[in-house]
């Protein structure tokens, strides 16, 4: 019988999982597998693989000569090779829809934080003092620009949210139209051009060959000494020995961080020290209904393949010349 199991974890409960998995008459086996070896040694006969942090290599499959299917927990599929995945005839799937709405105002809560300075005000105060004037200036929102890096469904919201606080929104994407941007009321704008006019910079790409370190220190140049960095996409976006060089020089006023090159964050990590960073722990994705919704349907994404179905959330649609779903 076709076997799933989900490589590592750090969920307390897999209880949605597993009610998925017994309602489809398919066994599932946790296990907590982070490296190449040990998952092939773990998952060996694995015909599915539900997979959160672990690297799924060429390695990992050709030796997995049963696998079928890797579903991700969550949106980004930069820990699996999906060009080896369509030459194992593998279907890869991911969950891209169920945390709009929380990273979208997760974004909004990290700008909002960095403009009026409120955890260092709330830091001040818990140090002994109660001075508004320790936090000099603090400009008005409303009219100045947000740009989004990146246009897809949770930058669109974000737009959406952003403009209702009265921020004009400008966006480059390489992948979408201008039309589609002024639709929503949002600007384009060339990369270079985004990063010297705009107040609020929000990354909301995939991690990519190409997007890689697509903030460093040539694009912090371009970026007004009074602009703010959100980063609550991929932590490899950004190149964090130039934002630190950047954020101590006052070369750019903040930012605002919910995933790091580096995760979880180690102890002598310079931001933990800089009063102008606001971080938080990967939480952007995170609601009662997000993680639901992100359980269910990487479970259905294996579930599908099984079934002979084309998966509803497929990634690598190359694969399907080679594999036999309708």
């Amino acid at each position: 019988m076709d076997t799933v199991y989900i490589t590592e974890y750090d969920y307390p409960s897999l209880e949605i999982e597993q009610e998925a998995f017994r309602s489809a008459h398919i066994p599932l086996i946790p296990t907590q597998s982070h490296s190449e070896d040990e998952i092939i040694k773990n998952c060996k006969d694995a015909a599915g693989l539900i997979v959160q942090y672990a690297q799924i290599t060429e390695k990992v499959m050709a030796n997995l000569p049963n696998l079928k299917v890797i579903s991700r927990y969550g949106v980004g599929v930069d820990n699996i090779d999906l060009e080896a995945a369509t030459r194992h005839h593998v279907c890869v799937t991911n969950v891209p829809d169920y945390s709009i709405d929380e990273v979208s105002t997760q974004a909004l809560a990290l700008m909002l934080d960095c403009w009026r300075r409120v955890t260092f005000l709330h830091n001040s105060i818990h140090q002994g003092h109660w001075d508004y004037a320790l936090a000099q200036p603090i400009w008005r929102l409303r009219g100045h620009k947000l740009g989004l890096v990146g246009f897809g469904k949770i930058a669109r919201e974000v737009a959406v949210k952003a403009q209702a606080f009265g921020l004009t929104v400008l966006s480059y994407d390489p992948y979408v139209q201008p039309e589609a941007m002024r639709a929503m009321g949002v600007l384009y704008q060339p990369f270079h051009q985004l990063l010297r006019e705009c107040d609020i910079i929000s990354l909301h790409t995939p991690l990519t060959k190409e997007t890689f370190h697509c903030i460093s220190t040539d694009e912090l140049e371009l970026m007004k000494s009074s602009a703010i960095l959100i980063n609550t996409a991929r932590g490899p976006l950004v190149d964090e020995l130039a934002l630190q060089k950047a954020l101590s020089k006052n070369e750019i006023a903040g930012a605002g961080l919910d995933v790091l090159e580096t995760e979880p964050i180690s102890p002598d990590n310079p931001f933990l020290t800089m009063d102008n960073v606001v971080l938080t722990p990967h939480v952007a994705w995170y609601s009662e209904e997000a993680n639901k919704e992100m359980k269910t349907k990487a479970s259905m994404g294996i579930i599908e393949v099984f079934k002979g179905r084309i998966p509803t959330y497929l990634v690598n649609k190359d694969v399907l010349p080679y594999v036999s779903l309708r």
